[in-house]
């Protein structure tokens, strides 16, 4: 079962007042119905769902539901249910915002439908219904997506997403118009939105175990960089010292570059902070990571002038 199907199936038996129902209605009739002549018919293959469309229209419009099970055309084993309304369909389109008085289609649905909080909530779980979809955050990117087939529906929607500070953005696709958000906490709020708390939990618990595991794997990579960087530096310094050994240049040195030259050459992997605590604990002088680096700089300069000398001759 995909994870869009789960969060279906879980809002699917969520209790709602009258005026959330008929809000729910709307949404869903609006992105999913089609209304041909003196019917409505709606195609899903949420079982839950159909039992609660039913059980909606029955207690609010005294309405039968005819429903048959028909061909999925989607490569889905699923069986897909047609729901469809014959009786009341005026008054019903009416009362969903859907048409007006004179069977007039409303491109947008009226303010009345979705007056508040829990009525918008109710809208945009219809609208999820019909035509969203989300990802599984086990398996792929965070994205949630609601394909929104009338521009004006479009824009209305994402409105109403951002009504609760979503983010949430449209695309043109060849099949419509895409509302889209891709912010792994936006789409745990969408969740909690439309009541799929069960669903919050399972995209948290995910989300919370990926944030770590990248967490883990920046600090990795930060590391290695770093370890690359000391292992070159020292190669680099080996280098210099190889040189001056090959031109006989130690005597050019005093005591104390002497010194860190022989502790280089016997801990050729450590950074220069921790050379400099090895020196500082091995021979009871303390030198810091500035003082030794001033002395490194004392072994390169005298490593550039054999390099140019021998380049000259």
């Amino acid at each position: 079962m995909s994870f869009t199907t789960t969060i279906k199936e879980e809002i699917s038996n969520i209790q709602s007042s009258k005026s959330e129902l008929i809000a729910e209605l709307s949404g869903y009739i609006r992105n999913n119905g089609i209304i041909d002549h003196d019917k409505i018919i709606m195609t899903t293959e949420n079982k839950n769902l159909v039992e609660k469309i039913i059980q909606a229209i029955q207690d609010i419009y005294q309405t039968k539901v005819e429903i048959a099970k028909i061909e999925n055309l989607n490569f889905s084993k699923k069986e897909l249910y047609q729901l469809t309304i014959k009786q009341n369909v005026k008054t019903i389109l009416i009362d969903l915002g859907i048409a007006d008085e004179h069977q007039k289609y409303l491109e947008t649905v009226p303010d009345y439908i979705i007056g508040g909080n829990e009525e918008i909530r109710g809208y945009l779980r219809g609208v999820f219904f019909s035509v969203g979809s989300i990802n599984d955050p086990k398996k792929s990117r965070y994205h949630m997506e609601l394909l929104v087939s009338k521009p004006k529906e479009a824009v209305l929607v994402q409105k109403l997403l951002n009504l609760f500070d979503l983010n949430a953005k449209i695309l043109n696709r060849q099949k419509g118009y895409m509302i889209y958000i891709k912010e792994a906490e936006k789409i745990s709020d969408f969740l909690k939105i439309i009541g799929a708390s069960k669903a919050v939990l399972y995209f948290e618990d995910i989300r919370v175990y990926r944030d770590k595991k990248n967490k883990t794997n920046r600090l990795n990579n930060m590391e290695q960089a770093n370890m690359d960087k000391v292992i070159a530096t020292a190669t680099s310094q080996l280098e210099d010292i190889a040189i001056i050994e090959e031109n006989d240049g130690i005597m050019l040195l005093d005591d104390k570059v002497k010194e860190v030259l022989e502790y280089r050459k016997k801990y050729p992997e450590t950074s220069l902070k921790e050379l400099a605590e090895i020196i500082s604990l091995e021979t009871n002088k303390s030198i810091t990571k500035s003082g030794l680096n001033h002395r490194i700089q004392k072994i390169k300069e005298l490593a550039d002038s054999f390099r140019k000398m021998n380049k000259n001759v």
